[in-house]
């Protein structure tokens, strides 16, 4: 009978032991999960945003506006490093009275405009300019300016990477009466390295090809509904040609552009 209640004390004190090392354990798993989790909080404060540092307000104007001025360049053909230098240059990196209160940012004044208005000295007192509800569409009206102007239909059959015969041009065409206008622009492109943003644009590595001599005769202007083929077709000359005398690398076209479609020169 001793023995009897002897072992039933020992299975009583063994089974006493393995439940509380079980609790034990399962307290010590909660109590893990718990301060993990207190750990993982207070890692994701002290995570913190630091915005970027300018050197300059040219610097941020540029980080701005440089996907905007690619895409640009993209659908009219606009040197992305010709329309930012504009935009600096006109806007005083973005600080200038016409592109804080008008969003104006390349001194485009009225002509015709029936939008919004903003009237500014420049040239003469209280001069009328377009007035624009976002920065980009100011962007896009300066295109759309070069684009559909006679006056700068020369500019487009230079090469895409020529950013300093796109700055001469500008000047030649009327853009500006500054006769320094052209050294601006260039040295802004060349001291921010503008002509990156072209580049990536353009891609690595951009064909690139030989200028040719051309008159208004041996042009075309883009028009909606216009191809490579059609054009080709319209002027008997093949669409490699055309992709050659112009560094096309595909048949991607914008209205406006204006195609080389015959070159006086034979070796070309």
């Amino acid at each position: 009978m001793k023995k009897l209640i002897v072992f039933i004390c020992v299975v009583f004190v063994v089974f006493s032991c393995r439940s509380k090392k079980g609790i034990v354990t399962k307290r010590s798993t909660q109590n893990t999960k718990v301060v993990n989790r207190k750990t993982e909080e207070k890692s994701l404060e002290d995570i913190k945003v630091v915005p970027r540092v300018y050197a300059s307000n040219t610097e941020r104007y540029i980080d701005a506006h440089k996907v905007t001025a690619q895409e640009e360049m993209r659908l009219y053909g606009i040197p992305a490093s010709i329309t930012l230098a504009q935009g600096i240059l006109e806007s005083g990196s973005g600080n200038g009275r016409l592109s804080v209160k008008a969003n104006n940012h390349f001194g485009i004044k009225c002509h015709g405009w029936t939008g919004q208005k903003i009237y500014h000295d420049d040239d003469a007192r209280q001069e009328c300019f377009r007035k624009y509800k976002d920065a980009k569409y100011s962007f896009r009206d300066h295109s759309l300016f070069l684009s559909e102007r006679k006056r700068y239909s020369k500019l487009f059959m230079l090469k895409k990477e020529d950013y300093k015969g796109w700055a001469k041009g500008l000047k030649l065409a009327g853009y500006a009466t500054d006769p320094k206008y052209p050294r601006k622009l260039i040295s802004l492109i060349e001291r921010y390295n503008l002509s990156a943003f072209d580049q990536e644009v353009l891609g690595k590595p951009y064909a690139r090809y030989q200028a040719v001599k051309v008159n208004e005769h041996d042009t075309y202007r883009v028009v909606k509904g216009d191809t490579l083929y059609s054009i080709s077709k319209r002027h008997n000359i093949t669409v490699k040609e055309l992709q050659s005398l112009n560094g096309l690398q595909d048949a991607s076209l914008n209205i406006g552009q204006v195609l080389v479609i015959k070159s006086s020169s034979k070796n070309n």
